[in-house]
């Protein structure tokens, strides 16, 4: 089998004031083309790696414009599915600077993904040759058609033998396509019937509480405060309700303000009940990368899914404390980079891990 990572999920239009505008004070807009699935293939191919990304797409030239980005990094782009009917989706955002927040204005009703059923994706073709599939909670939130395709996705592919990872990624402006449930009811409900299927689970202390009612301690993530203690203990529950899981990979961020984050992660092997954390001061105690400054914290997560997939399929990578340590590398320098892609390389990533931290210039 070859070493082909396949991601399904939407790819949209990012609609960004330029610097750090408000939306309502801006008359220019910067485009480029994002989403999570879409970031974490980027991600896979800028490291070195093979990522197949699946999703579908209206035919206009804007659908043309966002396929052109991901094959500018190599991802192979064959089976997205061309639709008649549909449209692309889009996002605003705003970039927030010290105590303002970022803020995102989603635009994506009636997309091709979230009207097209799962039965139009040649599911067989897809998997071929593929060792991994990275799905999102993301997408699932978009429409009961798109919700059905991933659930759909994970069990193909764990019948073709590939692993499967999932980032529960709760998005609480997404998850209305029930108005019988809350958002979080609606989460819950839909991606209990998806996790059964899935191998590795990445999340954010605040995903485990929304969608699996699972909390670690007194953390405050607001507040920028986090009892990293209690997290193997929040990935314990997690695997006792789904002991499917092999892995539960749990992102730490410390939001001090919209500039000023501290981060890291924890990767959980629920075999050996085992949980490893990155990155690590001299004396092996976790110690998180202070992040001051950022250009652009959009698909930090991404990243962070992209580098631990391309880390765990890597053999020299694989051991969860090199993983953990690439994965959380990766993302902390996607902090530097504006857009949603991941555009550093495994050296550079290599070389952070290695204590290369000054941003010296490299000539």
């Amino acid at each position: 089998m070859s070493n082909i990572i396949v991601t399904f999920g939407e790819i949209m239009g990012r609609m960004a004031a330029p610097d750090y505008f408000r939306l309502r004070q801006t008359h220019s807009i910067d485009i480029t083309y994002a989403g999570a699935e879409a970031s974490v293939s980027a991600s896979i191919c800028n490291f070195g790696g093979q990522a197949r990304y699946v999703t579908a797409l209206p035919k206009h030239a804007l659908a043309e414009a966002s396929i052109d980005a991901l094959r500018a990094v190599g991802v192979d782009t064959s089976h997205i599915l061309r639709t008649d009917r549909g449209r692309l989706g889009l996002y605003f955002l705003e970039t927030g600077a010290n105590q303002r927040p970022s803020n995102v204005i989603y635009d994506r009703e009636d997309s091709a993904i979230a009207i097209t059923p799962a039965e139009n994706y040649d599911w067989n073709s897809i998997f071929r040759g593929a060792s991994w599939l990275h799905l999102s909670g993301i997408t699932p939130a978009l429409s009961k058609n798109a919700a059905e395709a991933t659930r759909i996705a994970a069990q193909k592919a764990q019948e073709a033998g590939a692993r499967v990872s999932l980032d529960l990624n709760f998005r609480g402006k997404l998850w209305k396509w029930d108005d019988q449930l809350s958002g979080r009811d609606l989460a819950q409900a839909t991606m209990r019937k998806i996790l059964p299927f899935v191998d590795v689970m990445i999340a954010n202390e605040e995903d485990c509480h929304d969608v699996l009612g699972i909390r670690a301690g007194d953390t405050d993530v607001h507040a920028g405060s986090l009892e990293t203690s209690r997290y193997p203990e929040v990935a314990r529950q997690v695997v006792a309700q789904f002991p499917n899981l092999n892995q539960i990979a749990i992102t730490l961020r410390e939001s001090l303000s919209a500039s000023h984050n501290n981060w890291g992660a924890m990767l959980y092997d629920a075999a050996s009940e085992q949980a490893v954390f990155a990155p690590l001061d001299a004396e092996s105690n976790y110690q998180s990368y202070e992040i001051k400054n950022m250009v652009d914290r959009v698909g930090g997560g991404d990243s962070f899914a992209g580098g631990l997939i391309f880390a765990l399929t890597t053999p020299e990578l694989s051991e969860p404390q090199t993983a953990v340590r690439y994965a959380v590398a990766a993302s902390c320098l996607k902090h530097s980079i504006k857009g949603d892609f991941n555009f550093s390389t495994r050296a550079e990533v290599e070389a952070l891990m290695g204590g290369s931290s000054s941003g010296r210039v490299v000539r």
